[in-house]
């Protein structure tokens, strides 16, 4: 009897530490929780507002502007926009667009057959070969300037559309490699073996079956390929330098704003730069919007077996 006795209380005091365990894990839960939540607020407060408050100043006037930055537009008007479409900002952005076209496109195909190729496929040299792309990722951009000037030189590319591309392309695969590698490795395996056993090519293999099982994968790789190609300024400033004689038009967006800036002089249109801003994040900040939910799955999904 006493010994049943005490199994019932050791019992009991085992469930009441337990308990009191239980209610110290969660009240550490629920700071934890407040404290991060906070700082996810504080950090969305600090990217948003500033944006917030470009955009604002696009609809100012100088008056406004130098009277208070931070009231509220006494007319909304456009008129801001007009003015730096008219300064240049429109041919910018037509530029950035078309060596995006051509940079994205390139940077997806490429970096999608050749992650596709190192994880699907067993060969010599294929380790050496995806090391080599990672490799390439942690490679500074800056201790490549001089002798990409002089290579692209080389092969007449400078100041053109292809050259600037290329370099974009060139510089964004080892990013993309690593990342959609990790992907096709997670993607089954008796998918792959039974388009073959249908009588598929590699080839097709990959358009048809692989490339759209991806496609979390190559939406969520896309978008920081276009971030970063978009606010790309040092590759445009050294690859698409203006020559004597020449106007603006093979410049990127990039350095459309600092030329805008730097037209400015002592009589600033404030109101303009603010609305060429507003122009160049407005893209990138829809994109991002559009597609937030593939982005989030297809960095969920890159890590998942």
């Amino acid at each position: 009897m006493t010994t049943k006795t005490e199994a019932l209380s050791g019992t009991r005091a085992r469930e009441e530490s337990t308990d009191r365990r239980l209610r110290r894990f969660g009240q550490d839960g629920q700071v934890l929780n407040a404290f991060s939540h906070g700082f996810l607020a504080l950090w969305a407060f600090m990217i948003i507002f500033p944006l917030l408050w470009v955009v604002l100043g696009s609809f100012k006037t100088n008056a406004q502007i130098g009277d208070s930055a931070w009231a509220w537009p006494a007319h909304w008007s456009f008129d801001a926009f007009a003015r730096a479409w008219s300064k240049g900002i429109g041919g910018y952005f037509a530029n950035t667009l078309i060596v995006m076209a051509m940079s994205v496109t390139g940077t997806m195909l490429f970096g999608a057959m050749a992650a596709y190729v190192l994880a699907r496929y067993k060969f010599r040299g294929n380790r050496v070969i995806y090391y080599g792309f990672v490799a390439g990722a942690m490679f500074p951009v800056y201790l490549a300037l001089v002798p990409l000037f002089f290579q692209v030189n080389n092969f007449h590319m400078l100041n053109t559309y292809t050259g600037l591309a290329l370099v974009y392309i060139a510089f964004s695969l080892p990013f993309t490699v690593f990342f959609l590698y990790a992907f096709f490795r997670t993607l089954p395996t008796a998918v792959h073996e039974a388009a073959f056993v249908d009588g598929c090519s590699h080839t097709r293999a990959f358009f048809q079956i692989m490339l759209p099982m991806a496609k979390p994968g190559l939406i969520s790789v896309g978008i920081f390929n276009v971030l970063g190609q978009w606010n790309q300024y040092l590759l445009p400033v050294v690859l698409m330098q203006r020559q004597r004689g020449d106007t603006e038009a093979h410049q990127m967006l990039t350095q459309g704003l600092v030329n805008l800036l730097a037209a400015q002089g002592y009589a600033g249109d404030f109101p303009a730069l603010f609305a060429g801003m507003t122009i160049a994040m407005l893209p990138v900040v829809a994109v991002y919007l559009s597609f937030q939910r593939q982005v989030q799955a297809g960095l969920t999904a890159g890590t998942l077996k």
